[in-house]
């Protein structure tokens, strides 16, 4: 076990300070309070460890003079953050519709109107050509009515039952992703009182009465448990999952036929199932979990569909009967392509769509069962993003699907797979002038050190010049496998009308280029991470895109570990930096197993009590690493109730940065004090607001100032 001690000084010292800190523009500092254990051996001072005790009022106070110091260091930007909120706003059709969507009778759709903070939902009859525009609108849910009262409300589960009579909800009131469950009768809009607390994931089995939902630990938020609930009873336990490496959660497969219970860690899944038309039967296992086999599962016709990696890096798919689902009894479907990650089909009747992933781009290939033929539809633009529309229907020959590209607005189109016609349903209005022909978006490759070539999305307001002198602002993840997508923002014209190129490096622990792209970055391969996107930005210098002095770049959760860990790494190559809910105390975080996420993150990140992990895991962590030297500007965005990455991270990382860095470049923490989550602001308005203050902040490092 390890050996720990604490030491505390006077709160009244402490209290002295915040007391200083409140009445000078000088920046904060943190009360440093000696802690120390013992890890492996080695003593580990933590004199910022005190930050984490959320209740103690000196942390608040703390934060509150953080925010302060901010507010004075930036009154001058406050004109044209404010010009910039307008900007941004401007280009948004504030009251607008979304494109409805078939399920049953019913169309559903959400809509936004001008001043509201939040959408509607909405459903309106239809007919076998499409949504009567004559029938009266219903109203499901009205986000607003819901936030009233409140600083924040999201909405998690929105489920409407098979005969479109009732309506399962889940909210969260406080940023802490705590959703409490709610069942709304759409015939009398009778509202229950909260069923169950710390819902993540709720289903209808077909009966229109009984419902699954999965609950997470109160601790460690591990969605670890599967309740069954009657109409009338109190729930009852299905199943709980006690390996502390998976969480769950509950679906149904397409033809609604079956109950799927996903079971998952980073490296292995299990999936239980029963007949949604017999929900009190006994969960079976699908395939049990074996280490390094990951699997999904649908059904049509009798036959389960299984998207597996056994055998194949970037998966395959299978079939299998009703009656056998044994290995023994696969069939092969789509063989692996060593050169392209199956990333996931959608499943009809009488078709099925294939989603494929290489060189960072999504491709559709489309099958016509009757036909036995396979074809495949392209998009024009070198650079872009595609995906799975809403396509609730079993029987139908649509497939809905989004595009956009970094100058193509989020594209909505149906796709009749018969007749392999496109048709564009709606494309998101921007205001203001828009005129996608002003802009262009290549896709490069830097060269890695390793000799890997990294993707970059780049997008420009044309006639730009290389000559090193442009502005760049550099985005990018690199973590879980989650790939970044070149999609639209209409803030970033924002960005490209004055002057500023705009990059996304898709570094590797994604997975743009497969599988293999995230296993290259993650466990004992984590810092190909950094690496990948230092060599980025020292490429995107030496091609004269953008120089030291105007390269500006950001990420936001495992995406601030990366700002933090580049930044230490190499702090002269970057302007200014927005770590936004960064991930940054690694070592804390990973050695506390009563942390949510940690247990479940051993096997994307290192087991930090395996000393190996432990001594390769330290070498990174942004807040193990400052040291006594020049860094660049950097601003660090976090909320209070972040459920994700806890507050404390981005707090003690300031606070040991600020009595640590030997330069004078701006250091600012902004902390929401308010309710807000993982992602900021919930309602639209709030958080586009902070979008234009992290905008100003940053053009004002590199000298743009309205």
């Amino acid at each position: 076990m390890n050996a720990t001690t604490f030491f505390r000084i006077p709160a009244t010292l402490a209290l002295l300070t915040v007391v200083a800190m409140a009445e000078s523009p000088k920046p904060p500092v943190a009360a440093r309070k000696p802690h120390k254990e013992v890890r492996h051996g080695e003593t580990i001072s933590d004199d910022y460890f005190w930050l984490r005790e959320k209740s103690n009022p000196e942390v608040a106070k703390y934060l509150d003079a953080e925010n302060a110091f901010l507010e004075s260091q930036t009154k001058e930007l406050k004109p044209f953050a404010d010009a910039l909120y307008k900007e941004l706003l401007g280009r948004i059709k504030q009251t607008d519709l979304s494109v409805p969507v078939r399920r049953g009778e019913w169309f559903y759709y959400s809509r936004t109107v001008e001043g509201q903070q939040y959408p509607i939902q909405c459903r309106k009859h239809g007919s076998a050509t499409g949504i009567d525009q004559d029938a009266k609108e219903e109203i499901l849910l009205d986000q607003n009515e819901l936030a009233k009262g409140k600083k924040y409300l999201g909405l998690g589960s929105f489920d409407v039952s098979d005969d479109g009579k009732k309506l399962m909800f889940t909210t969260d009131d406080t940023g802490f992703r705590q959703y409490k469950l709610f069942i709304k009768d759409l015939e009398t809009g009778a509202v229950s009182s909260p069923l169950a607390e710390r819902v993540t994931s709720t289903e209808w089995a077909s009966d229109n009465a009984t419902v699954f939902f999965a609950t997470e630990d109160a601790v460690t938020k591990r969605s670890d448990t599967l309740w069954r609930m009657d109409p009338g009873m109190a729930p009852q336990k299905v199943y709980e999952e006690k390996d502390e490496l998976y969480r769950m959660g509950v679906g149904r497969t397409k033809d609604k036929k079956f109950v799927m219970v996903y079971i998952g860690a980073t490296d292995s899944t299990e999936m239980r199932y029963l007949d949604a038309a017999r929900p009190k039967d006994e969960l079976k296992v699908f395939l049990p979990r074996e280490k390094d086999h990951k699997y999904g599962v649908d059904h049509r016709e009798g036959l389960f569909y299984i998207r597996t990696n056994k055998g194949a890096k970037n998966f395959r798919m299978v079939t299998a009967p009703d009656a056998d689902i044994s290995p023994k009894a696969w069939k092969e479907f789509i063989p692996h392509d060593p050169a392209a990650l199956l990333e996931g089909v959608e499943l009809f009747k009488d078709f099925i769509v294939a989603t494929t992933k290489s060189e960072g781009l999504n491709r559709f290939r489309v099958l016509d069962f009757k036909k036995g033929q396979w074809h495949n539809f392209a998009f024009p633009e070198p650079v872009y993003a595609a995906f799975d529309g809403a396509n609730p229907e079993f029987d139908s020959h649509m497939f809905r699907f989004g595009y956009q590209s970094p100058i193509t607005p989020n594209s909505v189109f149906d796709y009749d797979m018969a007749t392999r016609k496109k048709t564009l349903l709606k494309q998101t209005e921007v205001l203001g002038g828009f005129d996608p022909s002003k802009y262009e978006c290549k896709r490069l490759w830097a060269e890695a050190r390793d000799g890997v070539k990294v993707p970059l999305s780049v997008v420009y307001r044309k006639g730009l010049k290389l000559n090193g002198k442009n502005p760049l602002w550099l985005y990018a993840y690199g973590s879980y496998g989650y790939g970044s997508s070149a999609a639209f923002s209409s803030n970033n014209l924002s960005l490209l009308d004055r002057g500023v190129v705009f990059a996304i490096a898709h570094i590797r622990g994604g997975n743009e280029m497969g599988e293999a792209w995230h296993d290259d970055g993650m466990l004992m391969k984590k810092r190909n991470t950094f690496t990948d996107f230092i060599d980025s930005a020292e490429w995107l210098q030496a091609n004269k895109w953008t120089s030291k002095d105007r390269l500006l770049i950001e990420g936001g959760s495992a995406g601030g570990l990366l700002m933090g860990a580049v930044t230490n790494m190499r702090p002269d190559l970057f302007k200014a930096v927005h770590a936004a809910v960064p991930f940054v105390d690694v070592m804390n975080t990973m050695m506390d197993a009563t942390l949510p996420l940690t247990v479940g993150e051993y096997l994307e990140w290192g087991n930090p009590n395996e000393k190996p992990a432990y001594n390769y895991m330290k070498s990174y962590s942004p807040y193990d690493n400052i040291e006594k030297k020049n860094y660049p500007a950097i601003l660090v965005t976090t909320s209070f109730n972040d459920s994700q990455v806890m507050y404390w991270e981005p707090a003690k990382y300031v606070a040991k940065l600020r009595v640590s860095k030997t330069d004078s470049n701006p250091l600012l923490l902004k902390c929401k004090m308010d309710p807000a989550g993982h992602g900021g602001a919930s309602g639209r308005y709030d958080a586009l607001k902070d979008k234009a203050f992290e905008m100003a902040w940053m053009l004002g490092q590199v000298g743009i100032k309205k």
